[in-house]
């Protein structure tokens, strides 16, 4: 009894693993929403939503989890990116330092300004548990598509993102959200 229920456990855990991997989000093309959120934290993020916001698929962009001492005219640079885009339309959240205050910082900031659909970009392997807090954060509030910057991490990076998403998921499941 207990072997067959190790088994079954093992072999979920393995189907769903290959789920995870076969359903890591592409970057979504043509697809207008009312703003951006970046999560800060993988290579390729920043640029991606940079080149989102100037190709006028959003009219804002938050960059979440920036670090305090980080001021736009640095982001400005690194980037190769007018001072001016920052100044009109990019936001910069400090308060964030993992995913579920991403959400939450992000949460606060589609609040604020009335948004009903967001674009979340992060890294293809961190997208299911990033979208799956911030749906949880906002409620019914507004709309989140993915949009996955792809990456190449090692299997030891995924099998933990996809033990994080499990735990996160049962959590949320038992009413352990907040």
């Amino acid at each position: 009894m207990v072997r067959r229920l190790v088994a079954g456990v093992a072999l979920a855990w393995v189907l769903g693993f290959a789920l995870f991997m076969l359903m890591m989000p592409s970057p979504l093309e043509n697809r207008r929403t009312d703003a951006i959120v970046v999560l800060t934290g993988g290579m390729g993020r920043i640029d991606r939503g940079l080149a989102l916001l100037k190709a006028g698929q959003a009219t804002r962009m938050l960059v979440s989890g920036v670090a305090p001492g980080v001021r736009p005219i640095d982001l400005a640079i690194e980037y190769r990116t007018p001072t001016a885009l920052f100044r009109c339309c990019i936001d910069l959240g400090r308060e964030a330092v993992d995913t579920r205050s991403n959400a939450d910082e992000t949460a606060r900031w589609v609040h604020a300004h009335g948004y009903r659909s967001v674009r979340l970009v992060t890294s293809d392997w961190h997208m299911a548990r990033a979208r799956m807090e911030l749906v949880y954060a906002l409620g019914n509030e507004a709309t989140v598509v993915a949009d996955g910057v792809a990456s190449q991490p090692p299997l030891g990076l995924l099998i933990d993102e996809y033990d994080k998403l499990l735990l996160r998921r049962v959590a949320l499941w038992l009413g352990l959200g907040t």
